[in-house]
């Protein structure tokens, strides 16, 4: 009797043994073998914050990632995960494991958008990027772009962001914030423009706003590097003999809707940034300038350029004298190719150089180098009509 009794004990606690052994053999076979190799996808899921083992468990099941719930609750248990699992979204190859998946999980390796934010992106082209990739609420983004508080928590004193959103590739995930991708941005900025830079501005008479400003208009005219110090060399003679700066891309910079064409009525424009309309530069920067653009600024070409036009390959012929520009313009002009009917010439906004006034005065019209839309002409305006420098 003794003899079965012992025989019933020893099955008793050998039963639990082997069904423990059999379990983290099932277990192993489970954690290790890939989750579907056959479908070879690649699956994104997003854990929001404060999502639980349980709702995680069923949004993975969901996604075809989970094939069996209660193996994997035991791994995440094996593993110790279930408190360390970080919210976000994911990416998942099927080729995964189970075990590989958890540790992805614990690891908190949530997917990543390579962004790059080009040089010379005006704030609507920013957030447009963005926003592409879902990364920010676009009305959050506008607001924080004009939040006095949260631009002087960024070291920004001005109203507006525009300009200080560095342009430059960017690792950035869904579970950050509108305002933590802002604030990024802006702290690259401010690793990009050194302390010693923006003293050299100031010894330019430049502050921290219109450097950013004056950097802005240099790249949107250009966005070659090695023309962008004649560029700035030109709106330093500029404003050194009191001349309008003339840079066409602020004639549109405020514009709501603009359709990529610079028009002759857009020099005409009444609007605090047209640097047809106003000397000096405007209130604000109009872009996100990038490094070589705020070289420039500080290293100006020693010309005595006053004028540049674009030639058709985006390059620009450069000029002292307004005889010399004339010329260029409408040989640049020519050079298009562009059909003489292939605009009404005789229209307010028909392409073309009006001229008055002699080289030592530096007066007269000059239409956009931007956009090549007909051939050059020649006239005599009426000498009542105002006539501004040509650039």
């Amino acid at each position: 009797m003794k003899v079965i009794i012992k025989k019933i004990f020893c099955y008793a606690l050998g039963v639990p043994v082997i069904l423990t052994v059999v379990f983290c053999a099932w277990l192993f076979i489970y954690a290790k073998t890939p989750i579907d190799p056959q479908k070879g996808a690649t699956v994104l899921v997003d854990l929001p914050t404060g999502t639980s083992l349980v709702k995680a468990t069923k949004i993975l099941s969901d996604a075809g990632l989970v094939k069996n719930r209660f193996f994997f609750y035991a791994l995440v248990g094996v593993k110790r995960a279930t408190r360390t699992i970080r919210a976000g979204e994911y990416e998942f190859s099927t080729f995964l494991s189970p075990s590989e998946l958890v540790d992805k999980l614990i690891r908190g390796d949530i997917k990543n958008y390579r962004v790059v934010i080009y040089e010379d992106s005006s704030l609507k082209q920013i957030a447009a990027r963005l926003k592409e990739y879902k990364l920010i609420d676009e009305k959050t983004f506008f607001e924080l772009a004009e939040d006095r508080l949260f631009l002087s928590s960024l070291g920004v004193q001005e109203g507006s962001i525009e300009g200080y959103l560095f342009p430059d590739t960017y690792l950035f995930n869904r579970s950050m914030s509108t305002r933590q991708i802002m604030r990024s941005m802006v702290d690259r900025f401010w690793k990009k423009i050194s302390p010693d830079m923006i003293k050299q501005a100031a010894a330019k008479g430049l502050d921290l706003h219109q450097f950013v400003t004056f950097a802005s208009l240099v790249g949107k005219e250009s966005r070659k590097t090695e023309e962008k110090p004649l560029i700035a060399a030109v709106f330093y003679n500029r404003m050194s003999r009191g001349m309008p700066l003339q840079c066409d891309p602020t004639t549109v910079y405020d514009l709501k809707d603009f359709d990529g064409k610079i028009l002759r009525s857009h020099y005409r424009r009444e609007s605090p940034y047209n640097t047809y309309m106003i000397k000096g530069l405007p209130p604000g920067p109009i872009a996100s300038p990038g490094l070589d653009s705020f070289q420039a600024i500080l290293n100006p070409a020693k010309v005595d350029y006053l004028f540049f036009v674009a030639r058709n390959d985006g390059s620009h012929f450069f000029s002292s004298k307004l005889s010399d520009h004339i010329a260029a313009t409408k040989r640049i002009r020519k050079e298009a190719a562009v059909s003489a009917d292939a605009v009404d010439t005789d229209s307010e906004d028909a392409v073309g150089i009006e001229v008055k006034g002699s080289e030592g005065e530096h007066t007269g019209k000059n239409a956009t180098g931007l956009e090549v839309t007909g051939t050059a002409k020649q006239s005599v305006p009426d000498s009542n009509k105002e006539n501004k420098p040509l650039r």
